[in-house]
């Protein structure tokens, strides 16, 4: 999941994992490009350059078993949230900056697709991605990792408060939870734009209007970034490593729970957050190779890469997402303290890409003012 505009990818919790920078680690080819190569005269090329925002990671043993098959080096560069990698690629159409981009989410999509930046491609075992993440039918990109934006609470807060946490959209703008909760603008914030989307979803094209002044009337904070609401606004970050903010409530991920305990000091037998399992929405990742990309061939071995069950069980633990290949087993840390989310608020691609914009500009109006 990316953060934005995501991570997220959207992304999700993984912005607890430090920033890597522009990073060259090993990666993939195929026996087709050398093959290619070979025929045509010239080296095959040697690099694959991979844009995403910054909370990209992988492991390095499952890249280093990539380079081992094909010795091509995947050269990752790092471009800000989601949005703002998104809007570079936009900038650089026809010559982009590398071969594949991938953390584009469904929130995003439309804007990446309207544009051309990518050009179709279909990845070598698609056929174990379910059809609901297949949110393209040109198959210009392919579905990564899914994942769900919601808010988070602390469970110490409400213990001890006596009270019990909020569970709906509903709950939340109720006078119990005056003044506790912190939500992203979604302008500048991929999970801000989630739960945006997801109010609408839940109270329909007016009744979200409705919805958000009652929020704001009920003492809602808003700030530009997930780092910013979760790290320091949130009293229930970072196993208490960093100073506390003074509010329970934060939009964040589904996947928040076991980044807690993964990282808690000392790591804690469960999780101090939980999840208002009906404030969620379903947010999607998605790879794509670029349009003018240098090595399309290496591009392609890649996002076929990005599907393998190798590297989808890798993720999880990496950048705190969910797989979308059927045959990708969780890590115990996921089922054992993660939340499973049985019905988010979801959004065809369509409506996000007529109503986004917007809605956008209707909640600043709304919230900031």
């Amino acid at each position: 999941m990316s953060t934005n505009p995501v991570s997220i990818k959207k992304a999700a919790a993984a912005a607890l994992v430090a920033a890597l920078g522009v990073t060259t680690l090993a990666a993939c080819g195929t026996e087709d490009v050398r093959e290619a190569a070979g025929k045509s005269g010239a080296p095959a090329p040697k690099t694959v350059t991979l844009v995403s925002h910054d909370s990209f990671n992988a492991s390095k043993e499952v890249l280093a078993e990539f380079t081992k098959q094909t010795g091509f080096t995947v050269k990752v560069l790092k471009s800000g949230d989601a949005g703002e990698a998104v809007n570079k690629e936009i900038l650089t159409k026809g010559s982009p900056q590398g071969d594949v981009f991938f953390g584009v989410d469904n929130t995003l999509l439309s804007r990446a697709l309207d544009n051309g930046i990518f050009v179709p491609y279909a990845a070598k075992g698609l056929d174990r991605v379910p059809a609901e993440y297949q949110l393209d039918k040109e198959q210009r990109v392919t579905p990564i990792d899914s994942g769900d934006i919601c808010v988070n609470y602390d469970k110490k807060y409400f213990a001890d408060k006596k009270l019990a946490p909020p569970v709906t959209f509903d709950d939340l703008a109720k006078p119990a939870y005056r003044n506790l909760l912190v939500v992203e603008n979604p302008e500048r914030s991929s999970p801000g734009l989630g739960f945006l989307l997801g109010t609408a979803a839940k109270y329909g094209d007016e009744g979200w209007q409705d919805y958000w002044t009652k929020l704001k009337a009920n003492g809602v904070k808003t700030v530009d970034s997930w780092e910013l609401a979760y790290n320091q606004e949130f009293s229930g970050s970072a196993g208490g490593k960093q100073a506390k903010g003074d509010r329970p409530l934060v939009v964040s991920y589904a996947s928040s729970p076991p980044v807690e305990v993964l990282y808690g000091e000392p790591q804690p037998k469960v999780a101090p957050t939980g999840v208002s399992t009906g404030t969620c929405f379903r947010q999607t990742e998605f790879a794509g190779l670029l349009n003018g990309a240098k090595n399309p061939e290496g591009g392609k071995a890649l996002i076929d890469f990005l599907i393998s069950k190798k590297f989808q069980e890798d993720m999880p633990l990496q950048m705190f997402v969910n797989p979308v290949a059927k045959d990708a087993a969780l890590p115990e840390l996921f089922t054992k303290h993660g939340v499973v989310v049985a019905k988010p608020e979801t959004m065809a691609p369509e409506k996000i890409a007529e109503k986004r914009d917007p809605w956008i500009q209707q909640w600043s109006s709304l919230v900031l003012k």
